[in-house]
């Protein structure tokens, strides 16, 4: 049997930043400078790298950028204040959180305070509803966007298929689970979302023409989890002990990639994978942002 062919999530999302520094340079023409904001709480490592991530790639798509650091023991209500600027300001498109936040800080009080028109993040409430509707005047979380986009790039039909997620977090699960299910082009699934409580996950996730592990636990999906020919995307990131490296730890995502990649049709690897695709899609929701401020309706 032929090894899984690569859905590579950095090719597909330079294609997108190709295509986002277009419409940054439309809109320019139009007298509108795309601008976000990266709020980061903290020093949390982690956090800190992807926020220079972000900010480095919305450089290199011609949108203006500005981080905000917050120290650790910031109160919610300068968070709230802060956001409230950012939020009155008609000159910034897009405000992102960088997540995870202090624990004396409420991350849904948090995304409530966003303006939804500038919720490049896709988790206000207003936009998690209207994505459930399938309106597309608003923000879809980018995980999730990025994981559809990239089956769409490679033509993977999704249409009548059976789809597991693994994992029913917020931000990944449930909202994946609700982009299959639109009645439209790759999607209109057949969905089975699993999570820590479920019985019998094997034998679900075997069933799967596409299996999405969102868990967050290194290796847990094995070779014995996956039905032959199925497309395998791995979403999750975890720490694994790692002598040899020089920080002592190494990435590791949620699938057996060496094993998996022997008997799937398509697999994602990790990293390389759903992350570029993340920061793609954001990048891109900033640029909606824009198209909207110019009197669309939201």
């Amino acid at each position: 049997m032929e090894e899984a062919q690569l859905l590579d999530g950095r090719l597909v999302a330079e294609e997108i930043h190709k295509e986002t520094r277009e419409a940054v340079q439309r809109l320019r023409r139009k007298g509108i400078l795309p601008c976000v904001v990266f709020i980061r709480v903290g020093n949390h490592p982690p956090s800190e790298l992807y926020v220079r991530m972000k900010q480095k790639k919305a450089q290199e798509v011609g949108i203006q950028s500005e981080v905000i650091a917050l120290p650790e023991d910031v109160t919610q209500q300068e968070v709230l204040e802060s956001l409230d600027r950012l939020n009155q300001d008609p000159s910034i498109h897009g405000i992102l959180v960088q997540l995870p936040l202090p624990k004396h800080l409420s991350e849904k009080k948090i995304a409530l305070a966003i303006d939804p028109r500038k919720d490049i993040d896709g988790f206000h409430p207003l936009n998690l509803g209207k994505m459930l509707l399938g309106e597309k005047d608003c923000f879809y979380p980018c995980t999730p966007l990025g994981i559809q986009e990239l089956l769409k790039r490679y033509q993977i039909e999704t249409e009548g298929k059976e789809v597991v997620i693994l994992g029913r977090s917020n931000i990944v699960g449930k909202p994946l689970a609700a982009l299959f299910l639109q009645k439209s082009k790759y999607a209109n699934a057949t969905v089975t979302v699993v999570h820590s409580l479920s019985q019998n996950i094997k034998e679900h996730c075997q069933k799967a023409d596409i299996l999405v592990a969102a868990l967050g636990k290194a290796h847990f999906v094995t070779k014995d989890f996956v039905k032959p020919k199925a497309v395998v995307v791995d979403v999750g990131v975890s720490r694994i002990a790692d002598p040899s490296s020089p920080q002592g730890f190494k990435i590791a995502g949620d699938v057996d990639f060496a094993e998996i990649k022997k008997i799937a049709s398509w697999i994602t690897p990790n990293p390389g994978g759903v992350g570029p695709m993340t920061i793609a899609m954001l990048l891109a929701n900033t640029v909606k942002a824009a198209e909207l401020s110019l009197g669309h309706p939201f």
